[in-house]
């Protein structure tokens, strides 16, 4: 039996970066597309609603795609040392990735503004990590200029090897599905994903889905057509005012006749909920943003649902910020370690339905 062995060993020949090293693997990729007709028949009711569950990747996001060509490009290219800035998923995937190559990682992240199951994953992975007092495209600007600087190697998203690690998601979509999905819908922080969809579908083949971007409505320069200096959501993965790929994820949205959107908070995190509690999917909260703007588009009439095939690219997994899952937990029940205050806590005494 055939076992899995990495994007690279599964699509390397469709990739264009060095093929003069082995693969820097941890065999990513392969995530599930899981049917969602629970959710589906509240969102998209007469269509067909699946999830891409990124968030199995081997740190957790779909950076992995992405990090496995970046350094896999790194090493052919003698890189000793490789930087990024991030809003967190980033940072773990580089400083996983780069422990696997014996690579050193330097990672800059805002300071407190980070969900702590990410900066667990970079510190954990052994990277170097400053916090900066400013905002991610402050740091994405300070580590473009370092790179070039210094014998350091950029792996951010504006390294063209991520891309090619990040298409192939769209490849595994279309072979899961048996077909091109009508609609795919994700959340648009950066603009790399969308434009590494994009690409990969364009590459793929002449039928395409339409695409569907979602941003937080207090970070959301490409829907405004304009950057925003201080970016404000609670989807901290999506927490950035001037994205790298902006003119990219335009020409992907305008040649797929596509839509984009901003979402509110409050919209982000009821998709978050009901992706959880309706289908048992956890991910973290700006993962749920392309569910929040496919359910708004859906009620505003924008996008119509009967007998059309969605996809949903859940980005990272939900324990990359646990804070969010617990903030309005409801209070927990305690009971002394007898079965009759167990009974009583859960009203089956007198004969109440749980």
């Amino acid at each position: 039996m055939a076992t899995w062995g990495g994007l690279i060993n599964r699509y390397g020949l469709r990739m264009d970066i060095s093929h003069s090293v082995e693969p820097v693997t941890l065999f990513e990729g392969n995530t599930p597309l899981i049917p969602a007709p629970r959710l589906g028949a509240k969102i998209v009711p007469g269509g067909h609603l699946y999830l891409k569950y990124e968030g199995l990747n081997p740190t957790g996001s779909f950076k992995d795609r992405g990090m496995t060509t970046a350094m896999t490009q790194a090493v052919a290219d003698g890189a000793k040392t490789v930087i990024c800035a991030s809003t967190g998923n980033t940072a773990a995937s580089a400083a996983a990735y780069a422990a696997r190559a014996g690579l050193k990682c330097v990672v800059l992240v805002p300071d407190g503004k980070i969900a702590l199951g990410k900066l667990a994953g970079a510190i954990a992975y052994g990277a170097n990590v400053i916090t900066v007092t400013g905002s991610f495209d402050d740091g994405l600007r300070m580590v473009r200029e370092a790179s070039e600087r210094a014998p350091i190697a950029l792996v951010n998203s504006v390294n063209p090897a991520r891309l090619q690690g990040q298409k192939t998601a769209a490849w595994e979509v279309t072979e899961q599905l048996g077909k091109v999905p009508d609609w795919l819908c994700l959340p648009v922080g950066n603009a790399g994903n969308i434009t590494a969809y994009w690409l990969g579908f364009c590459e793929d083949g002449e039928i395409r889905p339409r695409l569907l971007g979602a941003q937080a409505a207090g970070s959301a320069p490409i829907v405004l057509g304009k950057r925003v200096d201080n970016p404000d959501t609670r989807a901290t993965a999506i927490r950035i005012g001037n994205p790298a790929r902006w003119a990219e994820a335009n020409t992907a949205l305008k040649e797929s006749n596509g839509t984009i959107l901003a979402v509110t908070d409050h919209e982000i995190f009821d998709a978050y909920h009901m992706l959880a509690e309706i289908e048992g999917v956890f991910c973290e909260p700006s993962s749920a943003t392309g569910v929040a703007g496919l359910y708004k588009s859906v009620q505003s009439g924008t996008v119509e649902t009967e007998g059309k095939t969605f996809v949903c690219v859940l980005t990272g997994h939900g324990l990359k910020d646990p804070d969010s899952a617990v903030m309005k937990a409801p209070e927990m029940v305690t009971v002394p370690p007898d079965t009759d205050s167990l009974l009583k806590a859960l009203d089956l005494a007198t004969g109440a339905n749980i």
